[in-house]
């Protein structure tokens, strides 16, 4: 995502505690049914609008509540840094949104919280930090183990998903977006990640790999005793970019019992002048080929009712791309894999919707996909996840 997307994912944050008086009575919120089948978001945002979580009729979903400071790397590109007392904050505003919405939330702390929400007809959402910079305090030591003191308390409030890093590395683990500037240096886990991987087994919070490099991911798939996850991505095949995973990245995943959640940005999923939700599908039809039924699964990585700036736009993609070529032209400037092709697009316009998970399910079953299939793809996988790691 771009730095004008994530200021706009904090500001999404920062006005949430906002939403109560804004909707206020609770009970004049409009209702709406959920699937009898299980809908489960691996990546969204908590929104402004609280009607937005009824109607995207989900479950539970994974929420990125970090936030950033922008850092200039000594080649000129940007890079987006979670430190701890940013996000220490930000969790902290998280949580109290959560709590004081009770009708509406409840907050993931265990696997078996689905269960709960889904019978109170809440939405559990799970709090994930999307990079390990906001703990690398906890190992600049001489001589010394790390303490952990950061990382427990994200855990103490909240914290159960935590991504090693954010399209560059960091001191535990190499970035998809790492480049000398002639080629990508695909960097492996660190000594300090894995004394991270380890610590995160030890807490049962969940380790996701989106944003790594393939060398970290397939270390870090190696190195856990729990299973892993891609929250969000896409597969290589469609698109050969270095934002994208190679098939032995999705089949490590699998093999460790996690997930690879396909997200909603298009140009990381088609490389076609328009994108449909026949691409999307495309992409859960490989990675249940090559991870098996159990791998596949569903997450955004916009907000709940999609990418606020094309919808503004009636979903125009032609004018919505704009606000990434700065961006991505940064980045084909030092040969980063994939950034040679001018992106076309950013969204597919049929799931750039509140309503996306039912349409990604129709589709599923257009395509002729058995049901006990689409309970797994649709939440069933990542339930089983959350279960098996969050105890």
């Amino acid at each position: 995502m771009t730095k004008a997307q994530y200021d706009s994912t904090r500001r999404t944050l920062l006005k949430g505690l906002g939403a109560a008086s804004l909707l206020s009575p609770f009970a004049s919120l409009p209702t709406w049914a959920k699937s009898p089948r299980l809908y489960i978001d691996g990546l969204s945002f908590l929104p402004n609008d609280l009607r937005d979580v009824p109607a995207s009729k989900l479950d539970a979903f994974i929420a990125d509540i970090s936030a950033i400071e922008t850092i200039t790397q000594a080649d000129g590109t940007l890079n987006y840094k979670r430190t701890f007392d940013a996000c220490n904050k930000s969790i902290k505003q998280a949580s109290k949104t959560v709590k004081d919405h009770p009708e509406v939330y409840l907050q993931g702390l265990s696997g078996n919280d689905i269960v709960l929400a889904q019978a109170q007809s809440r939405t559990a959402v799970y709090f994930q930090i999307q990079g390990a910079d906001c703990v690398e305090q906890d190992i600049e030591h001489t001589g010394k183990a790390a303490n952990w003191q950061q990382l427990d308390t994200l855990h103490q409030q909240g914290l159960r998903v935590l991504q090693l890093t954010h399209h560059y590395g960091n001191q535990f683990a190499g970035g998809a977006l790492d480049n000398d500037g002639t080629q990508g240096l695909n960097l492996p886990l660190t000594a300090a990640g894995h004394e991270l991987v380890s610590a995160l087994n030890q807490r049962n919070m969940l380790i996701d790999v989106s944003h790594s490099s393939p060398q970290t991911a397939l270390d870090a798939a190696k190195a856990s005793n729990a299973p892993i996850v891609q929250s969000h991505g896409a597969a290589r095949k469609f698109v050969n970019h270095a934002r994208c995973s190679p098939d032995e990245v999705i089949r490590a995943i699998a093999d460790s019992g996690g997930v690879f959640g396909v997200f909603m940005m298009s140009f990381w999923l088609t490389n076609k002048a328009k994108p449909t939700i026949d691409d999307y599908i495309r992409q859960l039809e490989h990675i249940n080929r090559v991870g098996g039924v159990d791998c596949v699964a569903i997450a955004n990585d916009f907000p709940l009712r999609g990418q606020e700036n094309l919808l503004a736009l009636d979903n125009d993609n032609s004018q919505g791309v704009k606000e990434y070529l700065e961006w991505w032209h940064s980045l084909r400037g030092r040969n980063v894999l994939g950034f040679e092709l001018e992106p076309q697009h950013v969204v597919i316009p049929e799931l750039n919707h509140i309503d996306r998970m039912s349409r990604i399910d129709d589709a599923l079953a257009k395509a002729r996909f058995k049901s006990t299939d689409r309970d797994r793809f649709m939440g069933g996988n990542w339930q089983r996840v959350l279960k098996s790691v969050l105890l």
